[in-house]
């Protein structure tokens, strides 16, 4: 069946339906992974996209039961060049075509990938609608033009309420903004005693938890749209150890002084290059998100760059001078995507260890 997608810059493209055949409506953006597309899907940092894969044949191994970051996918649509009907895989047990009819999720394909990554990168992310053929385009043009994002990305994907995945290792405390399934996997390999709880967590509910450490995760959006979110971090940010991943990051960094923006069209892909700062090692990350922390910001605050993004110099990590506190913009947990990162769970549980020892010693002394 054919249909369309239509920018609010008046671009139109036509293309073969697949999955729902529902109109959507979303921020366009893309994503450069060659591989990982049910990961890409499922991941709740997308919440309310619609998103474009660049690699040109998507759906060939299929869909699994494994490989999702959450269990209701939350993006808007899917755009992609070819999408493959006949799976090809020994894990396969949906093609994408039938998964995304039983999730109601609109997918287009036959579409010029490329071109639309093109019109991205020059003009920016655009707000843009997946619909039929009978639709009054110029309609649909003006509505785009007056809709507004939304701004409770993270209240629609958080958990509603705390639950634990219990270990026998350390108490890691996992505020869940939109968590990606890999970050509590990298946790539980490490045989964490991990407790995930909502984006609105109060700074005494989380300390009540006698937690040794806490993460942020990932999560959709603009995160000054999160303010209860920075206002926990300022009350806990140095008496339990606190490792933020990407949402969490820039949250971590509002938190502390700095200042955030908008990208023009992001970071989305599994090979940016990004440079430890002190080590000169340079790693090839996975990446997804629309935000970035202005570096100009951190003069007056008490963070300190660890990480720089090597194709446009952005910052990728901060930790803090005075508190047992670090974060990155990248995802070490991958998914899809390198590994190159991972050990930054084993530094996070380090850190944990070393802010013991401290508390030890202190006792001792007194």
């Amino acid at each position: 069946m054919k249909r369309q997608l239509i920018l609010e810059d008046g671009t139109i493209m036509v293309g073969e339906g697949f999955g729902s055949e529902e109109d959507t409506f979303g921020e366009v953006v893309f994503n450069t992974g060659m591989t990982g597309y049910q990961e890409i899907l499922s991941d709740p940092s997308y919440c309310g996209q619609i998103v474009t894969l660049t690699y040109p044949l998507i759906g060939n191994y299929g869909i699994n039961r494994d490989d999702f970051e959450s269990i209701h996918p939350a993006i808007n649509g899917f755009i992609v060049n070819e999408v493959c009907d006949h799976p090809s895989n020994f894990r396969s047990q949906f093609s994408l075509d039938d998964y995304f009819k039983l999730k109601n999720i609109p997918g287009l394909s036959g579409i010029d990938t490329r071109k639309l990554t093109r019109i991205i990168r020059q003009y920016g992310t655009l707000k843009g609608s997946i619909c039929g053929m009978d639709v009054d385009v110029n309609e649909v043009i003006n509505q785009l033009k007056d809709k507004t994002l939304p701004a409770d990305q993270v209240k629609q994907v958080s958990t509603k309420g705390s639950y634990p995945s219990p270990g026998r290792g350390q108490r890691v405390v996992l505020v869940d903004f939109g968590m990606k399934h890999g970050i509590l996997r990298e946790l539980n390999n490490r045989d964490c005693d991990v407790i995930v709880v909502p984006y609105n967590v109060s700074a005494e509910e989380i300390l009540r938890l006698n937690p040794d450490g806490i993460m942020l995760s990932n999560g959709p959006g603009d995160p000054k749209d999160v303010p209860e979110a920075i206002t926990m971090i300022n009350e806990v940010l140095g008496k339990v150890p606190l490792f933020g991943i990407c949402l969490g990051h820039q949250l971590f960094a509002l938190a502390c002084g700095a200042d955030t923006e908008k990208m023009k069209f992001g970071h989305r892909g599994s090979n940016h290059p990004v440079k430890h700062l002190a080590s000169g090692k340079v790693a090839i990350t996975s990446q997804n998100h629309g935000y970035t922390v202005k570096e100009e910001s951190l003069a007056t605050t008490r963070l300190e760059v660890t990480h720089l993004a090597l194709n446009d110099g952005t910052v990728e990590g901060l930790r803090h001078l005075d508190y047992p506190a670090f974060t990155v913009q990248y995802h070490p947990e991958a998914s899809p995507g390198p590994e190159d990162a991972n050990s930054l769970f084993n530094d996070f549980l380090q850190m944990i260890e070393n802010f013991k020892k401290e508390g030890e010693e202190l006792c001792q002394n007194v």
